[in-house]
């Protein structure tokens, strides 16, 4: 697929390159086909200690550092994912299976755009002061927790992992970072983006390796004092119920089941290239893809019609061709979990309307992961399909005629997380916006950002939120400084 090459992966401890302490090391594999990339640490706790004792000797100086000396430092990372930005994409895109396009339009820019942002919101970060009748003066200031730990995903590599280091160091913390085990090419060039822009030994270390090594780790120790967390919410409760005891903060953004709604009085066209996006982006590998679709009955049979052909005709394919549209899926046994999810709908009634396998063909490697697009009608909202987190190209239809129907079907979940409605009446927009039990909604619009607003979900998507100043929130403690005279 490319000459793109990779020495084995290092560790980042103290602003040094070294391997795991068990000498022990992992396979980098490119799920587009099967083929070995790399590797990279087998970490342990005896790794993380290390990062941790390095992190705490360069906390007082990076804490106390002034405000413009940080930013500059933070603009200087950005200066250098940008120069290697074609560099990262391609890492990217091997490390995902995503394709390239992808890479080169979302990821990338947005972890660019993630330390360009907090450099500058730690510069407009206020407190507050309280004026009592002129007899004494409260007011807030933050500070720094010391220490802290970031775990981030698979699906979106650097794009996560720089969503929550970027926040952490801005508010003058020191970070031990995990990146995910199966993708962690991109963390490894920011590592040498940090070194080069002339970050400080120690204030961000990055530790490769397992969850159950690392993370585990990570969760336990001690002089960890907080844990920004994204992934499952299986491994969500897990890292709780550890760290929720020792009195860490917890920012943990988990799993989604977020429903699509679309009204018959929608703008047609748009809702139905908006519906595809959301549904079959990134594979499906996105926490915020719409993968229950409830239509409104006056349209249903119609727009069933559309997204199946318009699914049928997004090409599967090598990430690096700028014509696919859905590319590889992350690992083989993320592949192996969507097709027995599939087989599960097949064995509650599902009908498969689309897809429902995996892909093949002569242009596809034998030992690459790619599953097509796929649409499923004809089953309950109780059932696991509905209910259970898929990650995939996976999506479901289901019926209904009333707005009060469509606002018990979305919320009739365990998650979360998003949802995303179509329609052009106001009064249904300003009336789903109180009553769908989500923690972002999105109105004839997906995945439309802005980096100062709150990000996160609610039930089981999630505790806490970041983005804006309430990450710098998160990562900084208030204490309340009152002066009387």
């Amino acid at each position: 697929m490319s000459n793109f090459s990779i020495p084995p992966i290092q560790n980042y401890i103290g602003g040094q390159f070294v391997p795991a302490t068990s000498g022990e090391a992992l396979d980098v594999i490119n799920p587009a086909n099967g083929k070995r990339l790399t590797t990279a640490p087998k970490s342990d706790a005896n790794d993380v200690q290390l990062a941790v004792e390095a992190a705490e000797r360069a906390f007082p100086e990076w804490s106390q550092m002034r405000i413009d000396d940080r930013y500059q430092i933070l603009m200087k990372i950005v200066a250098g994912i940008e120069s290697r930005f074609d560099e990262l994409a391609m890492a990217e895109t091997l490390d995902n299976g995503k394709p390239l396009w992808l890479s080169k339009m979302v990821d990338i820019p947005r972890a660019a755009s993630n330390f360009r942002f907090f450099a500058n919101a730690i510069t407009q970060f206020f407190s507050e002061s309280h004026d009592d009748t002129g007899n004494a003066l409260n007011f807030t200031l933050r500070k720094p927790l010391g220490v802290v730990g970031c775990i981030s995903p698979w699906n979106l590599p650097l794009y996560l992992f720089t969503w929550k280091i970027a926040p952490a160091l801005a508010a003058g913390n020191t970070v031990v970072a995990k990146p995910s085990e199966v993708t962690p090419l991109t963390a490894y060039l920011l590592s040498e983006i940090c070194a080069a822009a002339g970050l400080p030994a120690g204030v961000l270390n990055i530790v490769h390796g397992y969850g159950h090594q690392v993370g585990d780790a990570m969760s336990r120790h001690p002089r960890i004092k907080a844990i920004s967390f994204t992934g499952s919410t299986a491994v969500g409760a897990q890292i709780a119920s550890i760290a929720a005891p020792m009195f860490k903060k917890l920012s943990l953004e988990m799993g989604g089941k977020n429903p699509t709604i679309i009204f018959d009085d929608c703008d047609y066209e748009a809702t139905l290239s908006g519906v595809i996006r959301a549904s079959f982006s990134n594979q499906g590998q996105i926490c915020l893809c719409g993968s229950r679709i409830l239509i409104q009955r006056g349209i249903y049979d119609r727009m069933k019609a559309d997204l199946v052909a318009k699914a049928r005709s997004l090409k599967v394919g090598d990430p690096l061709d700028p014509t696919t549209k859905v590319g590889a899926v992350v690992s083989r046994p993320h592949f192996e979990k969507i097709l027995r999810h599939i087989q599960i709908a097949i064995d509650e009634g599902g009908s498969i309307l689309c897809g429902g396998r995996a892909a093949d063909g002569e242009n596809l490697p034998a030992d690459g992961l790619y599953i097509l697009p796929t649409i499923i009608e004809g089953l309950p909202n109780s059932c696991r399909t509905n209910q259970e987190e898929i990650f995939g190209p996976v999506v479901t239809l289901q019926c209904f005629d009333t707005i009060e129907e469509a606002i018990h079907l979305a919320n009739d979940s365990s998650y979360g997380l998003a949802a995303n409605v179509w329609t052009q009446d106001l009064r249904k927009t300003m009336r789903l916006s109180n009553e769908l039990e989500f923690g972002i909604v999105w109105f004839n619009t997906w995945l439309n950002r802005d980096l100062r607003t709150p990000f996160g979900g609610v039930k089981s998507s999630g505790v806490g939120r970041e983005g804006g100043f309430d990450a710098l929130r998160f990562f900084t403690e208030s204490k309340n400084v009152c002066i009387s005279w």
